[in-house]
């Protein structure tokens, strides 16, 4: 009799399994017909983004690689004294707003203009650059400086320092040689004081290049000499 009550719990445990089981499938059939839709969407949509993702690195990578082989084909016609044909390609990149490749494409162009000696044209470029809130901060720095250096013997001084100014109140690698440029200017002007006042200034910087420092000391003793002798 034991034997049939344990065969009886038996059938019964097994048959509220099969009947749990019906439920469950019952349950995910009406969850399915309910929100089955909304499953699939989300589903697709996590796919579709996922593969969008990959895809936008993919073109990103391919967009540099282009960009890449443009500029390098440019330089190459820069080399060979192909001004006209090499501008014509840093255009292109700069004009289909290839980023980095962009601000290097527009530096470029300036170098080959000041090479041509059209400065006007390349002094605006190198603004443009300068201006462009965009503009990678490296190369800002470089186009600033540039465009200081070609300025320094003529250019009004207060322009020039205008330029200085921007590298040496920034936080960048370019203030102590912006000062040193900036003692240049002053020995334009004929202010020798003023001068080694700013040579001194950068003296004071105990992490200067061992080449930087001995010119700078180069140029104190000559102006100290020179001051005396006046």
């Amino acid at each position: 009799m034991v034997k049939n009550i344990k065969n009886d719990t038996s059938s019964d445990d097994i048959l509220f399994q099969e009947i749990n089981e019906e439920l469950k499938q019952e349950k995910l059939r009406s969850f399915w017909k309910k929100y089955g839709i909304f499953v699939i969407i989300a589903v697709i949509a996590i796919l579709t983004f996922a593969v969008s993702f990959e895809s936008i690195k993919l073109w990103q990578t391919k967009k540099a690689q282009t960009w890449s082989d443009a500029y390098a084909y440019a330089y190459n016609l820069q080399m060979q004294g192909k001004y006209d044909e090499s501008i014509d390609i840093f255009k292109k990149i700069e004009n289909q707003n290839g980023g980095m490749y962009k601000d290097l494409a527009q530096m470029q162009i300036a170098n080959i203009l000041l090479e041509q000696e059209k400065y006007d044209e390349a002094f605006t470029v190198l603004n443009t650059l300068i201006e462009d809130s965009n503009t990678n901060n490296s190369l800002r720095n470089i186009a600033i400086f540039k465009l200081a250096s070609y300025k320094l013997d003529n250019a009004p001084k207060e322009e020039v320092e205008f330029l200085l100014n921007k590298l040496i109140d920034g936080d960048n690698s370019w203030k102590n040689i912006a000062k040193e440029m900036k003692a240049m200017l002053a020995i334009r002007e004929g202010n020798i004081s003023n001068a080694l006042e700013i040579y001194n200034d950068i003296l004071n910087n105990n992490e200067l290049s061992e080449s930087l420092r001995t010119r700078v000391q180069d140029m104190v003793s000559v102006l100290t000499e020179a001051q005396a002798n006046n």
